[in-house]
Parts: C-alpha cells; structure tokens; sequence
C-alpha cells in the first residue's frame, strides 16, 4: 500500500492535520505522521471572535506521532502533507524537516500544504518561483521567499497543492487527489 507522510508538531490546527490524515486514509493511503520527535502532540483550533483583530487559539485534539523527522526516509512515500497553525514556525527549524522537504521537491513528489505552512517551506528555499496559496497575512513572506501568493482555495503549481486554510479542506483535497491520481499512472 502507498504511504503518505504528514508533516507536523505542537500547535498544529487540528482540523488541518486530522483532515487529510482522514481523508487519505479513506482513500487506501497508509499516513504516517511524524514530528520533531515521537510523542503525543497537542494540537490547536484556530477561529475568529467577534471584536478580535486576529484568529483565537484553544486547545484541539491530541495526536500520535508515528515517528520523529530524524527517522524519516522520504524515498518510502508517494507525497507529503504540511499542515499549518503554529507547528510550521517553528519545524522549520529542524534540520531533518528540511533534509525531508527538499527530497520531495527535488524528486518532484506530490506536496500538499495550506494556512501557515508556506513559513516552513521557505526555510526549506524550495517556494522560489512558485504560485501558491496560504493563510493570506503571509502573502508578504511568500514574496520575501521568491514565490507568488493566489488567495484562492486551492492551488496547483506543479507537484505542489495549496491553500489558505482548513475552510478550503474540500477544494484543497479534491485538487491534491488529482495531482495523486495522475501520478499513480
């Protein structure tokens, strides 16, 4: 069976890890997710309140870590999946996150990332050139990492699929299991 990797940590948002985590695993995919290192993470809920300038954070849903980012062997997967929240300001600091990022871009492998994710992948240097979507306060870090910001639900920049946030999860999906589809041929 093929396997897909998600890609996480603490203070992920927990509907953007549960989801495809879910959804891949209808589809017959085997997910692993792995973390700066094996252990109970503790995701978040990110959502707006009235008379809030910004998104509120509660806590979310407890998840598993299959294996830490230094056990992980990129070759073993068909794709990748960053979710966003916190999780990716501070992954991005692991030298095997971006030892495991640059694999799947360099081999050209199906990426799916949404909301903040896009800070983690600039530390990888692989957005150069690229169009994607992400939560839209990082259009500006999107530009500083040579790529272009589409707000838009779902975006398809070659092997790459992102998005803004979980509320774009159905388009998102729909376009990353295309993308899967079309190199399963």
């Amino acid at each position: 069976m093929s396997k897909i990797l998600i890609l996480t940590g603490d203070g992920a948002e927990s509907l953007e890890v549960m989801y495809p985590y879910q959804r891949l695993r209808e589809e017959g995919y085997d997910v692993d997710i792995a973390a700066p290192s094996k252990k109970v993470l503790r995701t978040v809920v990110h959502d707006f309140e009235p008379g809030f300038d910004t998104y509120t954070e509660k806590p979310g849903y407890r998840v598993q870590a299959d294996l830490s980012f230094k056990e992980v062997h990129p070759e073993e997967y068909v794709a990748v999946v960053i979710p966003g929240g916190r999780a990716p300001e501070y992954i991005r600091n692991d030298p095997d996150f971006l030892r495991i990022i640059q694999h799947f871009f360099a081999e050209n492998v199906p990426v799916a990332q949404l909301c903040h994710a896009p800070l983690a992948l600039a530390a990888a240097g692989v957005l150069s050139g690229r169009t994607l979507a992400g939560y839209p306060a990082l259009a500006p870090d999107i530009a500083l990492a040579g790529g272009t910001f589409i707000d838009q639900a779902a975006v398809v920049d070659g092997n790459m699929v992102s998005a803004r946030a979980w509320p774009d999860h159905p388009e998102w999906m729909r376009e990353f299991l295309h993308v899967l589809r079309e190199r399963s041929h």
